[in-house]
């Protein structure tokens, strides 16, 4: 089946939302060409240590990194509004029941949580629902990945082109995007009252100052 679509899908805590984050969402704007751009911050998830800003915060932080972004912007709301903890699989499968067989789901990860994909719930159900597209960090070695994501990764192997004009079920490595940022490293230096302004959007930063965030970040 040909896909009548393409949309990028970037997940994440987005506390806060950060250079990397805006970065690894326009290299793949380029290299696939999406017809839409969908934010999902989670809710409650389940390998990470408790948020520190509110739902409400981390959805305002999104929308100020991402505005005047060049490829349509949604910010889906569903993982905050979901109770308890929230699974990739369960989201991407809701996503494919409203969007239709049809469309190109594609999801957006640096290559660190591809490294941890074997971890998630599910994880091999996620190539039913949508693609995996993987930017990797400096210094990263696809050969340190787990066997098993490392057998779905060559058998799913494909081109940005098949990314977009078909459905689901396959993996594209980008492996030129070179951003190193961590959201914890920034709510660390926050707290220290360090500089964060080559790491953070000008707009978020305002934001954070604004509303004394991570400022008793441990």
């Amino acid at each position: 089946m040909r896909a009548t679509c393409c949309i990028a899908l970037l997940g994440g805590s987005f506390d806060p939302v950060h250079n990397a984050h805006v970065a690894l969402a326009n290299y793949f704007a380029k290299l696939i060409f999406p017809d839409e751009l969908r934010i999902i911050p989670t809710g409650n998830p389940w390998q990470k240590p408790p948020l520190q800003a509110t739902a409400e915060q981390r959805v305002e932080m999104v929308r100020l990194a991402f505005r005047g972004f060049n490829v349509p912007l949604v910010i889906d709301e569903q993982e905050i509004r979901r109770t308890g903890p929230t699974y990739t699989v369960e989201t991407l499968r809701q996503l494919r029941e409203t969007q239709g067989p049809a469309v190109s789901l594609a999801l957006l990860m640096g290559a660190d949580q591809l490294v941890r994909l074997h971890t998630w719930k599910n994880w091999q159900a996620l190539f039913d629902y949508a693609h995996v597209c993987v930017a990797s960090r400096p210094g990263f070695d696809m050969m340190h990945l787990p066997p098993e994501v490392a057998r779905e990764v060559a058998r799913r192997q494909a081109t940005p082109e098949q990314i977009r004009t078909t459905p689901h079920g396959l993996v594209t490595i980008a492996t030129n995007l070179h951003i190193d940022i961590a959201a914890t490293e920034i709510r660390r230096a926050l707290a220290h009252g360090e500089r964060v302004n080559d790491l953070v959007p000008s707009a978020v930063l305002d934001y954070i100052k604004q509303h004394h965030l991570y400022e008793n970040t441990p």
